[in-house]
């Protein structure tokens, strides 16, 4: 056996509970909906899921991949790989309930309650809130209601999907949705547009003084002379933010006559050439433009970016619109640039507080112009978030993963369509090395390595991680995993996991040809699991779409990975098969496989039974007993 010598590190450490004779499938919470979104719950014992070998079809909206065929459950018994049981029996399961905590387009609340039960509850204070979250699975904002980690920890784990009706999600704690496992998704399509819109409606009712003139002449006065704009043909337009509305607002100025250019530092430069838009560097931008039009998100980077040494590397004159997020600028330093003429005008649609003070000197200020952060309020953009963000939410419920979510791996509907077999073989891959490291042994370091015809770079292996630290994490710990804090909560155990990518010669069709997974430094309960380095290893493929295991330490196998399974090395000599299936048999545990791999002849062998019942003590005694059985393991899928 190899030796345990793991090193302490920051997190806490891994040690399978052997003590512990509950089976694994049995140390669950309280019912949750699964998926590869989700944890593992006795939901698996209530959903009829069907394991679909099939393409993933986009949603009509475009925004999100169904992904149904991911929905399978890491308990083998609960997937329709095993023809032993009945799936189609009707089951009662409990809607999912949803709080709405802000207005949202009832076309949103329409498709919101034909799934689930809707609590609309507006203008909760933080406390309220906190008290009512932990009776609720996912929760519906806007931008006027703080998720804060407060939430989360009140949620006590039932909070499974927060939705951001817009864009921006700085209002969203996303470092403790995270820790918590909670997926966080918004809807940034529906009102691009009206933002764009808004964007250039400001910009032109500055460049001319409309709101100005208005209010004069609405005071009975008739001053002509005194609101003499500006043109926009030939200015140069910068756009800090070169994402959706950005280059939406791009599009429409080019319109106009202007000269844009755009800084992004993510932004892709073929993008940009397509509507006649440069990148520059963001002092380039600023010092060179008439006009700066803000779209960027506000994060730690870009909070108060625009400040007093920003301003003073503007052109005299400059004008400023925001319809991004009132943090991006220092309003005490714009103010100030005003004051100083450094700052023509500014047109504002967000604060760094909403609404802003009734005395406030920048909305008071006769070169500003506000709006009430009027971006995306507009009949159509309402519904279209209401309907994006409803789906979204549905969606995460279900078990889909939202192309809109913005704490999880983006990962195309193409691959998670065909991941979708290796998703199961990855978590169960994890599971079974898990329960072969011996009691007392703290796992520390995994290495996972793929096997694939394609070239490394176009294998998109994170999900697969993501499944294989739950099927390693879940079985021994309280912790529950997901694709949303999988890496996080393998930091939080100091579970370090590597990865390989390895070229082999086979079908470049299939993504993955074997995935293997090794456990280093441990010690285990079967010794032939483990390699030559002495490190557990095991290694698994999928044929014909079911997960098998193929390798077991250094001896070969061809193990359909369902139900539970018996791992036997045993002496390599005629009549083993049936004295181990005639004890099964005896105490009437139903074997529905039965495989046999040898590295030679009458030498060492390894049987894989797979078994529809965990046989009781007395049946894996007599198993143990069998002579030419020199050790074997119980495996609990």
């Amino acid at each position: 056996m190899a030796n345990s010598s793991a090193a302490a590190s920051s997190g806490t450490l891994l040690r399978p509970n052997l003590s512990d004779t509950t089976p694994i499938n049995s140390r669950r919470s309280s019912p949750q909906q699964l998926s590869f979104l989700h944890s593992s719950s006795s939901y698996n014992n209530l959903l009829p899921l069907k394991f679909q070998l099939k393409p993933i079809s986009n949603h009509a909206s475009g925004s999100h991949a169904v992904v149904n065929v991911l929905k399978t459950a890491v308990d083998t018994a609960d997937i329709s790989f095993s023809r032993n049981r009945n799936v189609d029996s009707a089951v009662s399961i409990p809607k999912p309930t949803i709080l709405v905590s802000e207005k949202l387009g009832e076309a949103g609340l329409e498709l919101l309650r034909s799934f689930g039960n809707v609590d609309c509850s507006y203008d909760l204070s933080p406390e309220d809130l906190c008290k009512k979250i932990s009776l609720c699975d996912a929760l519906i904002v806007r931008s006027g209601t703080k998720v804060t980690r407060q939430v989360f920890e009140a949620a006590k784990g039932r909070l499974k999907v927060v939705g951001r009706a817009g864009v921006g999600i700085d209002n969203v704690d996303l470092q403790a949705a995270t820790e918590f496992g909670c997926l966080v998704v918004n809807a940034p399509t529906a009102n691009t547009i009206a933002a764009a819109e808004h964007g250039i409606a400001l910009l032109c009712s500055m460049a001319r003084n409309v709101s100005q003139a208005d209010a004069s002449m609405k005071a009975g006065q008739w001053q002509r002379s005194k609101y003499v704009g500006v043109s926009l043909v030939g200015k140069t337009l910068a756009v800090m933010g070169f994402g959706k509305v950005g280059s939406e607002v791009a599009r429409r100025a080019k319109g106009l006559g202007m000269h844009v250019i755009a800084h992004d530092p993510y932004a892709p430069a073929d993008r940009a050439r397509a509507i006649g838009v440069e990148l520059v560097s963001f002092d380039q931008a600023i010092s060179t433009a008439d006009f700066i039009s803000l779209h960027m998100p506000l994060t730690p980077t870009t909070s108060k970016i625009f400040n007093d040494d920003t301003f003073a590397k503007m052109k005299k004159g400059v004008r400023v619109i925001n319809v991004a997020r009132g943090g991006v600028i220092d309003e005490d330093a714009l103010l100030r640039a005003l004051d100083a003429g450094k700052v023509a005008q500014a047109a504002l649609d967000v604060f760094c507080v909403e609404p802003p003070p009734k005395d406030s000197k920048l909305v008071q200020h006769e070169n500003v112009t506000v709006t009430p952060h009027l971006g995306a309020s507009t009949k159509e953009a309402q519904e279209g978030v209401a309907v994006e963000i409803a789906e979204a939410v549905v969606g995460a419920l279900k078990g889909e993963l939202s192309a809109t979510a913005v704490n999880a791996p983006m990962v195309p509907a193409e691959v998670l369509s065909e991941l979708a077999p290796y998703v199961v073989l990855a978590e169960k891959l994890g599971r079974l090395a898990v329960q072969l490291v011996a009691g007392g042994s703290g796992i520390q370091s995994v290495k996972v390595v793929y096997r694939s015809a394609r070239d490394p770079d176009n294998l998109d292996t994170r999900l697969l991680r993501a499944m294989i630290t739950k099927g390693l994490i879940e079985p021994i710990s309280s912790s529950f995993v997901n694709l949303v804090n999988a890496d996080f909560t393998a930091k939080q155990k100091g579970l370090r996991i590597s990865e390989e990518r390895v070229v082999v010669d086979s079908s470049p069709e299939n993504p993955v040809d074997s995935i293997l997974v090794q456990i280093s430094n441990v010690q285990s309960r079967f010794a032939s699991a483990l390699s030559e380095n002495g490190n557990i290893s095991i290694e698994g493929k999928v044929k014909y779409g079911v997960p098998h295991l193929t390798q077991v330490g250094s001896l070969g196998t061809d193990v359909s990975l369902e139900g539970n399974l018996i791992l036997c090395c045993q002496v390599d000599q005629p009549g083993m098969i049936g004295r181990v299936g005639n004890i099964l048999g005896e105490s009437n545990v139903n074997v529905n496989f039965m495989s046999v791999g040898r590295t030679v002849k009458k030498s060492k062998a390894i049987m894989a039974i797979g078994v529809d019942e965990e046989p009781d003590k007395d049946t894996l005694k007599r198993i143990g007993e069998v002579p030419a059985i020199e050790e074997f393991v119980f495996l609990d899928l």
